[in-house]
C-alpha cells in the first residue's frame, strides 16, 4: 500500500514541479510542493488550516479563550517562517484585550510573534482601522508611505505580507470575505501592489507551512506526565513524525496520525507519555513525512515550540 501512495506522491511531485518550473521565483504561490501536496482549493466544512476554519484548530484551555473583550480574546495571528520551499505563513494564536479585528491587524503589522521562528513581512505601516463591511473587511491605511515596497522587500515578499493580513482577518472573522485596503490622498498602491481591488486568500497549500504546531505553545510549561500535542498538516499518507528533543538530544520521538493528506491542511494530534522526563526546558518538533529519505524534493517543513516539563 505505501509503495502505491509513494509512486502516486512522486508522480504529483514530479507533475506539479514541472508544471510550476516556468514561473517566476519571486511569487509565494511557485514552490514545488513536496509530500502530499497539491494545488486543490478545498470547501469550507472539511478540515483546513485555511482561514475562516480557525475553529477546527482553536485554542484549548490553558491558550485563552475568545470570550469576550473584557476578559480578552484570542486571535490567529499568521506570521512568516522559513521552509525548504522559501518563506511561508505560520500561525499561531495570541490574546488581545480590544477589538480582535484590529488588534490581530496590529499584531500582523510589526508585531512581536511568540515563536522566535517566526517573523512578520509588514514595516509598520499604521492599520488605523478594520471594518467587517459591506461583504468585505475594510483596512484602512495612512495615506502616506509604503506605496512601494521598501528597501529589501522583495515582490514575493510583499504578496506574501498581504497574505499575512488576508489570512489573519479572514480567520479571526471566521470567514472568507474579500479584504479590502483603503488609503486616502495617495495612489492605492502599498508594497508596489495594486489594492483597487479587495484581496483573497491564495490556496494554502502555496502560501502556508505544511506543518503547523498549534500545542504546546511556545514557551508553555507543561504539567503532568502527558503533554498533549497537536496541529495541521498536509504530510506524505497523512503521517508526521515528531520529536522531543533535550538541548541537541532527542529524548522521545514518534508519529502522528492526521485526519487526510491531500491537497489541504488537516488537523492531527497526540497525547505523548513524558513520564519517563525530568523536568526541565525541551523542544518539540512536528515535521511533514519524507518518504524518499531525501532523495527527491527540497525536503520536510517542520515546526517547533519550545517548552518547560514542570
Amino acid at each position: 500500500m505505501r509503495t502505491a501512495s509513494l509512486a502516486l506522491y512522486a508522480a504529483l511531485t514530479v507533475g506539479l514541479a514541472s508544471g510550476l518550473s516556468a514561473c517566476s521565483e519571486d511569487e509565494p504561490t511557485d514552490d514545488p510542493a513536496p509530500a502530499g501536496a497539491t494545488a486543490t482549493e478545498t470547501p469550507t466544512d472539511e478540515p483546513t488550516q485555511e482561514p475562516g476554519d480557525e475553529g477546527s484548530e482553536s485554542p484549548t484551555e490553558g491558550e485563552g479563550e475568545a470570550s469576550g473583550e473584557a476578559a480578552g480574546s484570542a486571535v490567529p495571528v499568521y506570521y512568516v517562517g522559513d521552509t525548504p520551499q522559501g518563506p511561508r505563513l505560520f500561525r499561531e494564536f495570541q490574546q488581545v484585550s480590544g477589538d480582535p479585528l484590529l488588534e490581530a491587524a496590529g499584531l500582523v503589522d510589526g508585531g512581536t510573534p511568540l515563536d522566535p521562528d517566526y517573523r512578520t513581512e509588514w514595516p509598520g505601516v499604521g492599520i488605523e482601522s478594520v471594518q467587517a463591511t459591506d461583504g468585505v473587511l475594510l483596512v484602512t491605511i495612512p495615506g502616506d508611505g509604503f506605496t512601494d515596497r521598501p528597501d529589501g522587500m522583495s515582490k514575493r515578499s510583499a504578496r506574501l505580507a498581504v497574505q499575512q493580513l488576508v489570512y489573519t482577518l479572514q480567520g479571526v472573522q471566521q470567514e472568507r470575505v474579500p479584504v479590502q485596503v483603503q488609503r486616502t490622498g495617495s495612489d492605492p498602491v502599498l508594497f508596489g501592489i495594486s489594492t483597487e481591488a479587495p484581496f483573497t486568500a491564495a490556496d494554502p497549500i502555496t502560501v502556508s507551512g505544511l506543518v503547523n504546531v498549534t500545542t504546546p505553545e511556545q514557551g508553555a510549561t507543561v504539567e503532568g506526565d502527558t503533554l498533549e500535542a497537536s496541529g495541521v498538516a498536509s504530510s506524505f499518507e497523512a503521517t508526521v513524525p515528531w520529536e522531543i528533543l533535550r538541548g541537541d538530544e532527542v529524548v522521545l520521538d514518534g508519529f502522528a496520525t492526521a485526519s487526510g493528506w491531500m491537497g489541504k491542511l488537516y488537523p492531527w494530534q497526540a497525547s505523548i507519555d513524558v513520564s519517563t522526563l525530568e523536568p526541565g526546558d525541551y523542544t518539540f518538533v512536528a515535521r511533514t513525512d519524507d518518504p524518499s529519505g531525501g532523495a527527491e524534493g527540497a525536503g520536510p517543513h517542520e515546526d517547533t515550540k519550545d517548552f518547560t516539563l514542570g
